[in-house]
């Protein structure tokens, strides 16, 4: 078996430049160097085909997998876009999954208010889906602020724990 970090050390540069000559871009080259190595080592050459010389061997796949990359490159167009219109073309709508999570934690939330005792839930709501003031939750409910505060506490501890519990 081949010495593949021996192998790479005397040859990595080398053929990189080969492939730099070939017309790929340096980066590019870089890969197609280090996925050469990649290749030899999960698939290495039948035993004794070309054990006499493995820098060959090597060169031949660097110099296969460049031109399959320029091929590649070949039937790819690319467009250069400035930022503005690349941010047009992104697309900000939430992805299937994060629908999906959204709505079971909705879910999980709907079913932890019903689980809460009239006040507390009637309290919670006011102060949260109607943006009223605690001290204007109190006078409707007609409790004390520190009271509605410990209401409107305890339902938001009781939702936390019901959501924590299937994170």
């Amino acid at each position: 078996m081949w010495d593949l970090q021996h192998l790479f050390r005397k040859h990595a540069r080398d053929i990189a430049q080969s492939l730099r000559r070939r017309g790929i871009a340096e980066e590019t080259a870089a890969d197609l160097t280090q996925d050469t190595f990649v290749r030899v080592l999960v698939s290495p050459p039948a035993s004794g085909t070309v054990a006499h010389n493995p820098a060959g061997y090597l060169f031949r796949v660097a110099r296969n997998l460049g031109i399959d990359h320029q091929r590649r490159e070949r039937r790819v167009t690319f467009v250069d876009l400035a930022p503005e219109a690349f941010a047009a073309l992104a697309d900000t709508a939430p992805s299937a999954e994060t629908i999906v999570y959204d709505r079971q934690k909705l879910a999980l939330t709907k079913a932890a208010l019903a689980e809460l005792p009239e006040r507390t839930r009637k309290a919670f709501e006011m102060h949260r889906l109607e943006a009223m003031t605690i001290a204007a939750v109190a006078a409707e409910l007609d409790l004390s602020v520190s009271r509605t505060w410990s209401l409107i506490r305890h339902a938001y501890e009781h939702i936390d724990t019901r959501l924590s519990a299937v994170r």
